[in-house]
């Protein structure tokens, strides 16, 4: 039997604007510089592989594409754990057993969900080809994914403790675990690939299980911090590991499936648009390719402002304190759209200087692309705003256990809107590249629109607790 067992972790409700401000960004911090890191991570995959050769960039660019995109959804499917954590805190009342509960079976959720699309992406090879794909690039990607689909699990579990570790208020070891992962990713890549430290030479496999290894410590080091972290043991996450709790596994699929298809959506969307890019041409592609790498770079601050603001609001939720759930919503999103106001500064003011990372924009043949680059950076500079506004209000609104909806704000916003007016603007206008960002900004602008309106109208939608409602 579990034993009930009050927290006497939480803190109490900020008492200003200004100590939820230093809480959000006490929080947001790791996980901003987390994001970052596994950013570099890929980067740090595709400075290795290119080496090797065109074919084998494209097909570890495809393979990692898809490996990445089921391992996002599984992860959004799990986080659903973070709203569950945040509000048991915030009721306080038996948070160590509840805690325990969501916790669990969202781990539950998420290795069960794992077998399914890893028998999936097992047939890389074949839906590849398909989908029209060079053979010899299939073939080398299918062998890519049989690899690198050994790491599934472990990286959802990561995922999980990571999630867990954040909402429990620990989240610099999540900045701490995903900077040890990249250290382990380049020595993998460089011992894996080539040969190095008396590996054998794999190639591109070489490439795929260096990621595995890296997944497997990043589990390994999570379960150690949650055995062993004075803050995090007195939870005893990782006990009664073998129970099953079915409505717990029914809460984390029900807020949990539209997260992660809200997640598949978005990512579809700039998919999508790297497809229409290389129906436009070539150097569209790879303009496409760059700005796009920079806006994701820079959409990582926002993204771990949502993350941590959805533990905030999440705790004012379970705490049934509706001045604290405003505030707490409220300072996440000034915060993001303030930081993406700096960012788009950035981009507008000295694109070439962003550019050079990538390209040589002054070699005669690279002039095309850095033009085209630099045209798409200013697209993107404006639509810095939409991107952070959306990204935090869907994050405030996953505090309140709202995921159902702002996926069918996502579902209509990218991809009626955004990828719509794409191709409208693309192929049926002179903008070519630059409408398909013309057509990425109006998506992203109008799912800021709904998400942010849904959130300022939280008190009529029904969306606080019951407790609130009931004093209404």
């Amino acid at each position: 039997m579990e034993v009930a067992v009050v927290s006497p972790l939480v803190a109490p409700p900020p008492a200003s604007w200004r100590d939820e401000a230093a809480s959000l960004l006490r929080l947001s911090g790791p996980l901003v510089g987390s994001n970052l890191l596994q950013m570099a991570i890929a980067a740090v995959d595709v400075i290795f592989v290119a080496r090797l050769g065109s074919r084998d960039l494209a097909a570890a660019t495809l393979g990692a594409f898809m490996f990445n995109l089921a391992v996002f959804a599984l992860i959004g499917l799990t986080g659903a754990a973070a709203p569950l954590i945040a509000a048991e805190l915030g009721r306080r009342a038996h948070a160590v057993r509840e805690v325990r509960r969501s916790f669990r079976m969202a781990l539950w959720v998420g290795l069960f969900c794992s077998a399914p699309v890893m028998i999936l992406l097992s047939q890389g090879e074949a839906l590849l080809r398909l989908a029209g794909q060079d053979a010899e690039v299939s073939r080398l990607a299918g062998g890519f994914l049989w690899v690198i689909l050994i790491g599934m699990p472990l990286a959802v579990g990561a995922g999980v403790m990571r999630t867990a570790a954040a909402a429990l208020g620990r989240p610099g070891w999540t900045f701490l675990v995903t900077g040890l992962a990249l250290a382990l990713d380049i020595l993998g890549n460089w011992a894996f690939i080539y040969g190095h430290l008396g590996a054998p030479a794999m190639g591109l496999d070489g490439s795929a299980l260096a990621n595995v290894l890296s997944f497997a410590v990043m589990t390994l080091a999570y379960a150690i911090i949650l055995l062993c972290d004075p803050r995090l043991r007195k939870y005893r996450l990782l006990g009664y590991w073998w129970r099953l709790d079915w409505p717990r596994a029914r809460d984390v699929l029900r807020l949990g499936l539209p997260i992660a298809a809200t997640w598949t959506f978005e990512a579809g969307l700039f998919g999508g648009a790297a497809v229409l890019m290389g129906l436009i041409g070539i150097e569209e592609v790879a303009a496409h390719a760059i700005a796009l790498n920079i806006a994701a770079f820079a959409f990582q601050l926002p993204f771990g402002i949502a993350q941590a603001a959805t533990i905030r609001v999440g705790m004012a939720f379970g705490a049934a304190d509706p001045q604290w759930i405003r505030r707490a919503g409220n300072v996440a999103l000034v915060l993001g759209i303030g930081i993406m106001a700096a960012t788009a500064l950035i981009m507008w003011s000295i694109p070439d200087a962003l550019i050079r990372i990538y390209l040589d924009p002054g070699r005669t043949d690279n002039e095309a692309v850095a033009t085209l680059a630099r045209r798409f950076l200013a697209v993107a500079s404006i639509f810095q705003l939409a991107d952070g506004a959306q990204a935090v209000a869907a994050g405030v609104l996953r505090g309140l256990q709202d995921t159902r909806f702002p996926m069918i704000i996502a579902l209509f916003g990218y991809w009626a809107i955004g990828f719509g007016s794409s191709v409208w603007l693309g192929f049926f206008t002179p903008l070519a590249g630059v409408g398909v960002w013309w057509g990425l900004a109006a998506g992203l602008a109008m799912v800021a629109v709904l998400l942010a309106a849904r959130w300022r109208a939280r008190e009529r939608l029904g969306l606080l607790p019951e407790a609130i409602l009931a004093r209404s």
